[in-house]
């Protein structure tokens, strides 16, 4: 069976999402929207620097509404509630890895009527978090018995990062420090991580206060440092950290924690990534106690092409579409999936 999908919004998600749901053997791509009036009434293939698809993008959500089609990867920079909303209520499934990866009752319940009322389903996914932050120490945590403890933590250069309004005016990098722990950044980051945390606690069972506790960090730049955002100055925010931690009683059962630095050098705290580098690491500790480090997500400075943590976020997007469109309506989460997996290269099938 074939799923006729929309990519919603060609940022870098966007475009990596295409260029998955074209691999996939079980999608196909029949419509687009784009948020530009440049990209509107451009063939898609041109958009994502391919040979023409026959599939002309539009910046009218009228026109996504009316077309046939199964599920819309929803990838916008940020999400609209009354659009997935509108998604929903017009019979196609959303899988999107901007949030609803866990949501309360209150988040949901809009969201929810909107999808029973088109008979659709909402899936909330992606890398961190939708997937390293929560879904991965689930599955891990089944290594082990007596589980006092899990963690999941990001380590990423963010000179690698090209996008410059966001990492300038969303991250508060290149900002002083107080306008950046005042800035937008941690209540963006809340939604998504808490979800994540929660989800940890409710299905490991941890007797955990229903409050998660949220922290940042900030490291200044102590020389310039060169950035997407051009120099970062000395006493400029050149390092985040944030935190997430769920309680039980005195004691911390589930941490997540990203860390995001321009570089190594030249920062007060002198923070670094330590001997391992780049990375995300998942901890569990019960019997026994390990540690899983992932490679490869991040690039490094000077690499040329898609940052690979983009193209995997979009990855599971679209790995996740056949479920997704199979399930009964509502909202689907990692807790009610089926295993899902990516599909072989198309020359090896």
């Amino acid at each position: 069976m074939t799923f006729r999908v929309v990519q919603w919004a060609t940022g870098g998600v966007g475009v990596a999402a295409i260029k998955g749901v074209l691999e996939h053997p079980e999608l196909e791509l029949v419509g687009c929207w784009v948020h530009s009036p440049d990209k509107a009434g451009r063939d898609v293939g041109e958009i994502i620097g391919a040979e023409p698809l026959g599939i002309t993008a539009t910046n009218s959500i009228d026109d996504i509404l009316a077309l046939d089609a199964d599920a819309v990867i929803y990838a916008p920079l940020l999400p609209d509630p009354d659009e997935v909303a509108a998604l929903l209520r017009s019979g196609k499934n959303v899988v999107t890895p901007l949030g609803w990866f866990y949501p309360t009752e209150k988040q949901a319940a809009p969201l929810r009527a909107a999808a029973l009322e088109g008979g659709a389903t909402l899936h909330g996914t992606g890398i961190a978090p939708g997937g390293i932050s929560e879904k991965l120490p689930l599955m891990f945590s089944a290594l082990a018995t007596g589980v006092t403890f899990v963690r999941a933590e990001e380590f990423s250069d963010l000179r690698t990062y090209d996008a410059p309004d966001v990492v300038r005016h969303v991250m508060g990098f290149g900002d002083t420090p107080e306008k950046a722990l005042s800035g937008p950044m941690q209540k963006l980051l809340d939604g998504g991580f808490i979800q994540a945390v929660r989800m940890c606690v409710d299905k490991i069972g941890f007797a955990a206060d229903p409050q998660v506790r949220s922290r940042q960090e900030i490291a200044v730049a102590t020389a310039p440092i060169e950035s997407p955002i051009g120099v970062i100055e000395p006493g400029q925010v050149a390092g985040r950290r944030f935190h997430w931690e769920a309680l039980a009683g005195d004691e911390v059962v589930v941490r997540v924690t990203v860390n995001w630095l321009m570089g190594e050098e030249d920062l007060d705290p002198p923070w670094d990534f330590g001997p391992a580098g780049q990375r995300y690491e998942i901890e569990v500790r019960g019997n026994p106690d390990f540690t899983v480090t992932i490679n490869g997500f991040q690039s490094e400075p000077g690499d040329h092409g898609p940052e690979a943590g983009i193209v995997a976020t979009a990855a599971h997007c679209v790995n996740s579409v056949p479920a997704v469109c199979a399930a009964d309506p509502g909202l689907l989460t990692y807790l009610d999936m089926p295993l899902i997996s990516g599909r072989a290269a198309p020359r090896l099938t």
